[in-house]
């Protein structure tokens, strides 16, 4: 048995036993991303609990090349969220959130076209958006989410 302290209002210390707190929830890592075959720092995506956090994902092909414009990284980008939801038994309807990062906030309308037609209309997940100083590898759109994995994909 730890004890952990807690501090409490007015300064007070309280002392308690992590044995009768919840237990942890197992941690499991999905994907290992590579960059011309070198492992790249990070996994595609890790589910704590109930939750995926997937990585921010780049619209890079099979080949390892990004297609030239927004809506072609966009799809591809969304593609590859899919292979990562797919390893740990999701789909793009669990996701819950994204945050897209774009290159340019001019690209913002070509980018919805794209990504609005992986989520149905009604049940697209919550979205913030911003513009950045420039992206990985020269991309135009670097997207990042979260999934509800639910007790049946465990």
């Amino acid at each position: 048995m730890r004890l952990v302290t807690t501090a409490l209002a007015f300064g007070v210390l309280a002392m308690t036993s992590t044995a009768d707190a919840a237990p942890r929830p197992a941690v499991q890592h999905y994907g290992n991303p590579t960059l011309n075959g070198q492992p790249l720092p990070f996994s595609e995506a890790v589910r704590v609990g109930d939750i995926l956090y997937l990585s921010g994902q780049l619209g890079r092909g099979l080949d390892g090349k990004l297609p030239d414009g927004i809506e072609a990284q966009t799809r591809q980008t969304l593609d590859n969220i899919g292979a990562t939801l797919k390893l740990a038994g999701l789909t793009h309807a669990d996701i819950f959130h994204c945050t897209a990062m774009l290159a340019d906030m001019k690209l913002w309308p070509d980018f919805n076209k794209a990504y609005v037609t992986y989520f149905p209309e009604g049940k697209r997940p919550a979205r913030s958006a911003f513009g950045t100083s420039g992206l990985a590898l020269g991309a135009l759109i670097e997207l990042e989410c979260q999934a509800y994995a639910s007790v049946k994909s465990k």
